[in-house]
Parts: C-alpha cells; structure tokens; sequence
C-alpha cells in the first residue's frame, strides 16, 4: 500500500481521533498533519509493520502527548461555540451531554484524556492502550481509573458509555 493509498482510506479515521485527542478541529488537523508527515518519513517501517494503522496512531499519540509536554505553542482559539467539523452538527438532544462531556474532558491530564478517547472512542483494549501510549498495561489501568473518577465526581461518566 503506498503513503497516498494510506492516507486516502485512513487520513478522516486519523482526523476524526486527533479531534477527539484535542477537542479543537484547527488542532486536530495540525495533529494529524504532524502524524501523517512523520509516518511519511518513515513509510517504509510503517508499511512494513504487521498493523500499520497501529502504528500510525501511535504516531498520532505520541505527537498530541508531545505537544503538551513542550507547551511551545502558546495559541488558544479564539471563541468558537457552536462550531462543529463538517458533518458532527447533530440538532438532537445529546448536543449539550456532549458538550459537557467535551469540557469535562479537557479539563483532564492529556494522558488521562489520552487513555479515555483510546479506550472509548478508539475501542482499544488495555493491551493496545499501553502499546499506543508507551507505558505499561498497569499504568493505563491506573490512568483510566483515576479519569473516570473524575469524570464520576462531575456526573459526566455515564455519557462516556452512552458516546462510545
């Protein structure tokens, strides 16, 4: 499979986790343009690896975690309430839920959001968690729990299961 082939079935997938990731569309987009243009440097190693879409999604991972640890950028957006990536707007009455839930979310550690979006949003498994995140399957288990406290102690925790 060639990098363009990749990016044509896999890139909006890869787009719609970094928006997960960051609760931004204009960071997402940086995001994933960031994984996409490291996997391209290695594409070899990529396409040779047994799951390439694991492989790049570690990518993607390791970028938004990277981004917190340097907080080089200094950006915030500007006020864009309302505003969803073509093709989220959902009139229905789970719009707001989801929106607490968005908030409640960035207030957590990116690690702990991290762990949450990869369990819930990705489907990973602990296993696959601990791969994507490069810590032990103990410390994502930990994670987890001491996120979804949280997110308990502010009565958000139910609409996680409901979205995923």
């Amino acid at each position: 499979m060639s990098f363009e082939e990749y990016v044509t079935e896999q890139g909006h997938s890869l787009l719609r986790l970094a928006y997960v990731l960051t609760g931004d569309a204009h960071r997402a987009e940086d995001l994933t343009q960031t994984a996409l243009t490291d996997a391209y440097r290695q594409w070899r190693k990529v396409a040779a690896a047994r799951q390439p879409d694991a492989y790049v999604r570690r990518i993607l991972v390791n970028a938004h975690l990277n981004w917190h640890r340097r907080r080089s950028s200094t950006e915030r957006p500007t006020d864009l309430a309302g505003w969803e990536p073509a093709g989220t707007a959902d009139p229905a009455d789970g719009v707001a839920d989801r929106d607490q839930l968005r908030q409640v979310l960035a207030t957590l550690a990116p690690r702990a959001r991290t762990a949450l979006v990869l369990r819930y949003y990705a489907d990973l498994d602990d296993a696959g968690i601990a791969e994507a995140m490069g810590v032990t399957v103990s410390a994502v288990r930990a994670t987890t729990s001491r996120a979804l406290a949280t997110l308990r102690a502010s009565g958000v925790a139910a609409a996680l299961k409901e979205t995923s």
